[in-house]
């Protein structure tokens, strides 16, 4: 697929299901004016009660799911109200909303890790976007940001030293133990997102959304060339809403291929383990002389190609060929399948 004139993005987009294949549909099935009551239930726009407008939907997303209990976690403390015998920071309930929130924080954590060492290879995911999004960085909303809620967990580090005398000197105070040191991974400064921040952003609300299946690691490796193809596109208009457009990509393709990073399917017909043993059975079939040589050898299919297919071989290549295998595997029909081909292919 051309990456001129925008052409991949679009085609991706169509693919995934994200836009609908009549081309007169696209304006309707964008445009602002579609939805503009963003206080309407999320639950019912998920539940198709309204017709939304899908960028509309991710504001209300962000709104209701970092935004909102951000401004609730930075008046905690304020008010004793907050901390009560029924609800308190210690408190193991699954309603609480202490419990909850230390719940998404270990998400978070896991994200950020994550995000922040995506293909380090190459710059871009550390440079800033040209269309951060406004409504985060709005100077109006004073709210705990992901940026701030990951900033806490940064430990303080003193230097202990007992001299032969006895006398314990103790180094300055405050002085922060840098969890990343690399100046690569540096977060920008106030007013600025770098593009990791944004996948960070669309992970996150994806957990939150998917409670079942939460984050996994590995997730970050399928959104990121999905928002690096949408970021980059040479057209504007597209390119200002990547944000929203890979995030209901990548739940489209995650609808297809999460039964792979859930490990109670792993011995299902439709779980990982199956799948694996299907790359084996077609290089059988292809090639007996190399299926019975792994097995004299006793090399397992879980070796390899639990990473070939759980990732869609995103770690395998580098991001350009990435973006190339990705063209003919989202325009299969069939297009795991397809994929069980080109891992049987690479054993070949």
């Amino acid at each position: 697929v051309p990456f001129e004139g925008g052409t991949r993005s679009l085609c991706w987009k169509i693919l995934l299901n994200y836009l609908p294949l009549d081309q007169t549909l696209w304006d309707t099935f964008l445009k602002k004016q579609r939805c503009s009551d963003y206080t309407v239930n999320v639950a019912q726009l998920l539940e198709g009660h309204v017709c939304p407008n899908l960028r509309e939907l991710y504001v209300q997303f962000l709104k209701e799911m970092i935004i909102q209990p951000g401004i609730a976690k930075a008046n905690l403390g304020l008010s004793r109200e907050d901390v009560t015998m029924e609800d308190h920071p210690l408190n193991p309930n699954p309603e609480s909303r202490w419990n909850n929130y230390f719940k998404d924080n270990e998400v978070l954590l896991q994200i950020d890790k994550d995000v922040r060492r995506l293909y380090p290879d190459m710059a871009f995911f550390q440079r800033p976007t040209e269309y951060p999004s406004k409504l985060i960085l709005d100077p109006q909303n004073e709210y705990e940001t992901l940026r701030r809620r990951v900033e806490q967990t940064t430990l303080k580090a003193q230097t202990v030293d007992r001299n032969r005398s006895g006398v314990t000197n103790v180094g300055s105070p405050g002085r922060a133990l840098n969890l990343y040191p690399s100046n690569e991974f540096e977060v920008l400064p106030s007013g600025c997102e770098a593009h990791w921040e944004v996948v960070e952003r669309i992970l996150f609300i994806y957990a939150k959304l998917n409670p079942g299946i939460a984050y996994v690691q590995g997730m970050n490796e399928i959104v990121g060339p999905i928002y690096y193809t949408f970021a980059t596109d040479p057209n504007g208009q597209w390119k200002e809403h990547a944000e929203a457009d890979t995030f209901f990509c990548f739940t489209n393709l995650m609808s297809e291929n999460r039964d792979n990073f859930i490990k109670s399917l792993d011995h299902s017909q439709c779980g990982i383990t199956y799948k694996m043993e299907s790359v084996f059975s077609m290089l059988k079939e292809k090639d007996v002389e190399l299926y019975m040589k792994l097995q004299e050898q006793n090399i397992k299919p879980q070796y390899f190609t639990f990473r070939w297919l759980t990732l869609l071989l995103s770690q395998e290549f580098l991001l350009p060929d990435v973006i190339r295998i990705w063209d003919s595997l989202f325009s299969d029909q069939d297009r795991f399948d397809f994929l069980i081909l080109v891992c049987c292919a690479m054993l070949m």
